[in-house]
């Protein structure tokens, strides 16, 4: 009997019915977050590997081909694939960390004018940036705090502390970087 309601609510979730995605979601929202919480040893992170594969499978509905254990099986392989992604990016965001431990402890801070200016244009660019791309960042370099401690202290999802972070690095690596100059023709 179980069975049949499952074939009928992956029927109405791949036709797009989003009273179907609920329900998908509710049947096999535990399942998903337990893997993942065991995989990664997160909340936080389970919880946002979690939406991540609910999104995907929404997204990707038109591609689900019912098998052998039906549309759970079909979750906890794109939470195979999520858990995965979010062990990769934890292994390169440890990978930069220490990079740049490691470069903070080998440079020497110049006293001068040079630095004074650079700390001021950096500033002035940092004041530029959305608020919200401020905070994140404020309390990334001046707290110290790590993303998941600054979705903590905030109350923000930590998916949307890495985006405001990502996207802040990227507008100011795009103004602070040098002009090149261009060739003459």
């Amino acid at each position: 009997m179980e069975e049949q309601g499952d074939t009928r609510l992956a029927a109405g979730f791949t036709a797009g019915d989003e009273e179907c995605m609920a329900a998908v979601y509710r049947r096999w929202r535990p399942l998903v977050h337990a893997l993942a919480g065991r995989s990664l040893g997160d909340e936080r992170e389970a919880e946002d590997v979690t939406q991540q594969v609910f999104l995907a499978a929404w997204r990707g509905r038109g591609g689900y081909r019912p098998g052998p254990g039906g549309l759970g099986a079909w979750l906890t392989g794109i939470t195979r694939h999520k858990v995965a992604d979010a062990l990769e990016a934890r292994t390169r965001r440890a990978r930069v960390v220490e990079a740049a431990a490691l470069v903070c402890a080998q440079a020497r801070p110049e006293p001068g004018p040079e630095r004074a200016v650079e700390r001021v244009l950096l500033l002035g660019e940092l004041s530029r940036l959305p608020s919200a791309q401020q905070r994140v960042m404020r309390l990334a370099f001046y707290a110290d705090l790590t993303q998941s401690q600054i979705a903590e202290h905030t109350g923000l999802p930590l998916g949307t502390v890495k985006s405001h972070m990502r996207r802040a690095l990227h507008v100011l690596r795009q103004s602070l970087e040098p002009a090149v100059p261009q060739p003459i023709r």
